[in-house]
């Protein structure tokens, strides 16, 4: 059968070419955007300070994950110095992505004078439907996909439109769309956080853990069907447990290739794992200790705003001050 298979390059204008996954991760930056600012339309926040941020955030995030997965990968590209700035290719670690992108908001929220949880919990659907859209450009590089599996598991068991499937042939062999399976939990993800922003037994900082959480869950269970996974070697009873919790998938999956060269342990696997542990840990800990008081429908201040109006009201003359100034004056 022939498939017609998807062009990397969308268009090419003289030698300059542009390829769909910088059109997809562009795509997904704007639509994170535009929810951030939205929402923070309710809490009175300037459009201005997300553009900011995005342009701020986005190329951060992008260095840092392909750091993060050269790092992983450096027995390959220190032969192959020239492929580590070619990130249309593929290979950005979206943990890395994640690590940078909140280095650079650290930063940037603080000297604007917000709280960095209540801001990191505005933009917490932001970075999950980014990561839903993202997820379409491994689709069109036919890359980050799952091991081996029938065409017929692909249409009849999971209903899978043809397009998806046709994709997911890779020299004449059929993979997991992985891609597919985890933005999907995306987007259910982003239900969920949608619906729990508005409950007023949310926290500041826990719709950003929940949003941590709920991913992780998905990851941990969809990295293991992938054949790209960076890797570490980790004593075999991390491995055992790790695939014991990974068990209940083996009624419809199988998990995907691990080269034993590079590693036993999948490392998004595993940092999914310690992930959830923490997110469930930090949610428990703040509320016992009382550092989560304000909720996420609290309004919200600029510190730096709130102390320019004490310097302004400290430095402006009182009316009695007023008074006596032009009564010394006239006399």
């Amino acid at each position: 059968m022939f498939n017609l298979l998807l062009d990397p390059i969308a268009f090419a204008i003289g030698p300059l070419t542009v390829h769909w996954y910088g059109i997809i991760l562009g795509l997904a930056a704007l639509s994170g955007l535009l929810i951030a600012v939205q929402e923070g339309k309710r809490f009175g926040i300037n459009p201005d300070f997300f553009l900011d941020l995005m342009l701020y955030g986005v190329p951060s995030s992008i260095i840092v994950a392909r750091l993060y997965y050269v790092a992983f990968k450096w027995g390959y590209y220190s032969e192959h110095p020239g492929e580590i700035f070619q990130i249309w290719n593929g290979g950005i670690a979206i943990y890395g992505a994640l690590i940078g992108a909140l280095l650079c908001g650290f930063f940037y929220i603080r000297a604007k004078g917000y709280d960095f949880w209540r801001i990191v919990d505005i933009c917490a659907p932001s970075l999950l439907i980014g990561q839903m859209i993202g997820r379409w450009g491994n689709f069109v590089n036919q890359e980050a996909y799952g091991g081996e599996v029938e065409r017929s598991f692909l249409t009849d068991k999971l209903h899978i439109p043809s397009f998806i499937v046709d994709q997911m042939n890779v020299s004449g062999v059929y993979h997991h769309p992985t891609f597919l399976y985890e933005s999907l939990w995306s987007l259910l993800g982003l239900v969920v956080l949608f619906v729990i922003r508005r409950r007023k037994f949310l926290r500041a900082g826990e719709l950003f853990f929940v949003y941590f959480i709920w991913y992780s869950i998905g990851r941990f269970f969809i990295e293991a069907l992938r054949t790209d996974s960076l890797a570490f070697k980790g004593p075999e009873w991390l491995k055992s447990f790790l695939d014991a919790i990974w068990s209940p998938m083996t009624t419809l999956f199988e998990q995907g290739y691990l080269n034993p060269a590079e590693g036993n342990i999948r490392i998004s696997q595993f940092l999914a794992l310690l992930i959830i542990i923490g997110g469930i840990a930090l949610i428990v800990v703040r509320r016992q200790l009382g550092w989560a008081k304000q909720r996420y429908t609290d309004p919200l201040i600029n510190r730096k705003a709130t102390e320019a109006v004490v310097v302004t009201e400290e430095t402006e003359p009182s009316e009695n001050d007023t008074t006596k100034e032009d009564h010394d004056r006239t006399v």
